[in-house]
C-alpha cells in the first residue's frame, strides 16, 4: 500500500493586528521576504469582510500568512486570544549561519528572553522568537550526524511511544 504525503507546507496563517509591525518583524529580523500582499473582499461567515492577507515566503515555496481586516469589529471576531506557550511553535530547518544572523538581527531589533532564546537539545541547536503576534518561531540547526539519529528514531519510534504510554519516563535523548 502507498501513501501519498503532502508535498510541502503551503503557508500556515495568523492573525496580526498590526500588519507593518509583523512586516518589520519577518523582513527585517528574521530575513523572510514580503512576497505578496492581497487585499480583498469576501462575503465570509454571513457577512461582507474587507481584509489584507500578508505571505512571507520560504525556501522551498511555503509562506508565512497574516490576516487583517479593516473593520476592527471583524478583527475581533476572529482574533484568537490563545493561551502562550513555548510548546506552542512552528520550527524551520535553516543552516548555523542563518540562525547565527537571526539571532544578532533580534538582539539588534531589541528582542530578549523570554522572548527569544537558545536551547541546545543534542541532537539539535533551536533558536525561539517570538513574533509581534505572539507567534512563537523556532529555528532549527540539526546535528551533523543527522541522518544517523533520525534513522534511529524512525527505527524506535513506535517502541519509545509504548514504552512512554507504559509509564517509562526515562530520557532516551543520548546526544545532551
Amino acid at each position: 500500500m502507498s501513501q501519498t504525503l503532502p508535498l510541502r507546507l503551503h503557508h500556515h496563517a495568523w492573525i496580526t493586528d498590526d500588519q507593518e509591525a509583523t512586516r518589520r518583524f519577518y523582513e527585517d529580523v528574521i530575513g523572510l521576504p514580503l512576497v505578496a500582499t492581497w487585499s480583498e473582499r469576501d462575503v465570509l461567515f454571513g457577512a461582507e469582510r474587507a481584509y489584507s492577507h500578508t505571505f512571507y515566503g520560504l525556501a522551498d515555496g511555503g509562506a508565512l500568512a497574516f490576516f487583517q481586516f479593516a473593520d476592527p469589529e471583524d478583527q475581533r471576531e476572529f482574533r484568537t486570544d490563545v493561551h502562550f506557550t513555548p510548546f506552542r511553535h512552528i520550527a524551520f530547518k535553516v543552516g548555523r549561519e542563518t540562525q547565527d544572523a537571526m539571532r544578532e538581527r533580534a538582539a539588534e531589533a531589541g528582542y530578549a528572553e523570554p522572548d527569544t532564546f537558545v536551547v541546545d537539545h543534542g541532537y539539535c541547536v533551536s533558536l525561539y522568537v517570538t513574533d509581534p503576534n505572539g507567534l512563537m518561531l523556532e529555528f532549527v540547526v540539526d546535528h551533523p550526524d543527522v541522518a544517523r539519529i533520525d534513522a534511529e528514531r524512525r527505527t524506535t519510534a513506535h517502541a519509545d511511544l509504548a514504552r512512554w504510554l507504559a509509564g517509562d519516563h526515562t530520557s532516551n535523548n543520548t546526544w545532551r
